[in-house]
């Protein structure tokens, strides 16, 4: 993915939460736009706890943005990973 697409997800006004969904078929939801570090080649998002959407974040995500599939509303219920082979 490119630097410039998640950035559009990012700078959305109104910002809206959005799941980030990896090729190894992870799901991370971004739900504030703060909370994703975007670097030249990587990204780190940070996560709370599952369920417990007041929970302070705890855990940072940081992975190639090479490795994100797609980017899909996070109202959505989460898609299938299906693999492209």
């Amino acid at each position: 993915m490119r630097t410039e697409e998640l950035l559009h997800h990012l700078r959305r006004q109104p910002f809206r939460r959005f799941r980030v969904v990896l090729t190894d078929g992870r799901a991370l939801e971004v739900r504030h736009p703060e909370l994703a570090i975007i670097g030249r080649s990587t990204v780190s998002i940070a996560l709370a706890q599952p369920r417990d959407p007041e929970s302070a974040h705890d855990r940072l995500a940081t992975f190639p943005l090479a490795e994100i599939l797609r980017i899909e509303p996070a109202e959505a219920p989460a898609a299938p990973f299906t693999s492209g082979a």
